[in-house]
């Protein structure tokens, strides 16, 4: 039995099938990047997941069956969609009611979408539909993070933040040990350091599901040598985590990654790619270190 187990979903608007016969589990500690071209129903997916479609199928969350708008099962997730609902209400009463209602934390949220850039005491007075798209992101993205949810479900959570929020969103979600993830993203290279798992969906079904733990040998080690043109020191930082070692000031590192955690790799140096001057990774395997 998985957090959710999903069996014969299906839903259909008017006479077209967006999702299909529909067969997925996902397991507590899951956290998967979700891909498919548009259309393909990723959204549709979390809005079953939610409660906010009727469908054909059994889900069940913890082993138990979902019904629609199921308060207990919602209570468990954080959801930040893809398109910012248009609501009139002020954020300070947005912000009320994540914390009364959803039980997020004022003082993480406050912590949150200061990481993230944006004031709230600021803005706190000012409708929610008349913030620019950025600023609405952020404030979701805080509210859902401010949470102590099971499973957080995120649909292109990045689409409108600028690249230095990006850069935050995707640290604070590493930071996340405590729930499952699912994440709807065209940009796999930027959530890859995160995920576990990769499913792609298109026409409503199930085509890919890769456990990248499990994709390449375990034990198997790639050497990898990385030059930037000037020191930085929160990524080498992140390198020294990974164990490389350091010359030159800051400037080169060496060092080796296990071959199954290459795709968590290149999502961490993707984050850093302008910094990047020289970079060699060794595509075969290399020996077991």
């Amino acid at each position: 039995m998985g957090l959710i187990d999903i069996n014969g979903l299906t839903k259909r608007f008017e006479k077209r099938a967006v999702l299909d016969e529909l067969t997925l589990s996902i397991n507590a500690g899951d956290r998967i990047a979700l891909i498919g071209s548009n259309g393909a129903g990723k959204t549709t997916l979390f809005r079953c997941l939610l409660g906010h479609y009727r469908y054909q199928g059994d889900v069940r969350f913890e082993g138990a069956r979902t019904a629609r708008r199921d308060v207990g099962t919602l209570a468990q997730i954080a959801f930040v969609p893809q398109l910012p609902p248009p609501l009139r209400l002020p954020v300070g009463d947005l912000l009320r009611f994540a914390e009364k209602g959803a039980g997020a934390s004022a003082a993480l949220m406050q912590e949150i979408a200061g990481k993230l850039g944006i004031d709230l005491d600021e803005i706190r007075n000012r409708p929610f539909y008349r913030l620019s798209g950025g600023q609405k992101q952020k404030i979701l993205v805080t509210v859902a993070l401010a949470r102590d949810a099971d499973l957080l479900i995120f649909d292109e959570p990045a689409a409108n933040l600028d690249p230095a929020a990006r850069a935050v969103f995707i640290d604070l979600l590493a930071e996340r040990k405590d729930c499952s993830m699912l994440i709807a993203s065209h940009r796999l290279e930027e959530v890859a350091s995160l995920v576990n798992r990769v499913i792609e969906l298109d026409r409503g079904a199930v085509v890919l599901d890769d456990s990248v733990v499990d994709r390449l040998k375990a034990g198997v080690f790639r050497q990898c040598r990385i030059g930037l043109a000037n020191a930085h020191p929160t990524f080498g930082a992140a390198l020294l985590d990974w164990g490389f070692t350091e010359t030159d000031e800051g400037r080169h590192y060496a060092g080796k990654i296990p071959a199954a955690d290459t795709l968590r790799f290149l999502g961490l140096l993707s984050r850093y790619a302008s910094l990047i001057e020289h970079l060699s990774l060794d595509t075969g395997d290399t020996g077991k270190g």
